[in-house]
């Protein structure tokens, strides 16, 4: 399976609409780089098993980014935020939030 970044930001995001169990797993293999293997080992399941948690909780996040749009916005504000200084990207980061 290969790692998309991107997920590690939906998990600071949405991570809270997981249950802890999938928040646990899927942190442990996005943010501290563990293996399916050594998630499997460390909590005593199935690798399968923690393939298909990790599925259904990167499913869950995708949906819910679909549907709110927030991570983007907020990875978009931290990008604008570098370049404050043009009154273009203060007009812009000013639409996202009334937009939030």
């Amino acid at each position: 399976m290969p790692k998309d970044l991107f997920v590690s930001a939906l998990l600071d995001v949405y991570g809270e609409f997981l249950s802890k169990k999938q928040r646990d797993l899927i942190s442990l293999y996005y943010d501290e780089d563990l293996s399916l293997a050594e998630i499997a080992e460390n909590e005593d399941i199935t690798r399968q098993g923690v393939s298909d948690a990790i599925n259904r909780a990167k499913s869950r996040l995708y949906k819910l980014e679909e549907s709110y749009g927030y991570c983007k916005k907020f990875l978009r504000l931290k990008e604008l935020k570098e370049n404050i200084s043009d009154a273009e990207s203060a007009k812009e980061i000013c639409d996202i939030i009334d937009n939030l």
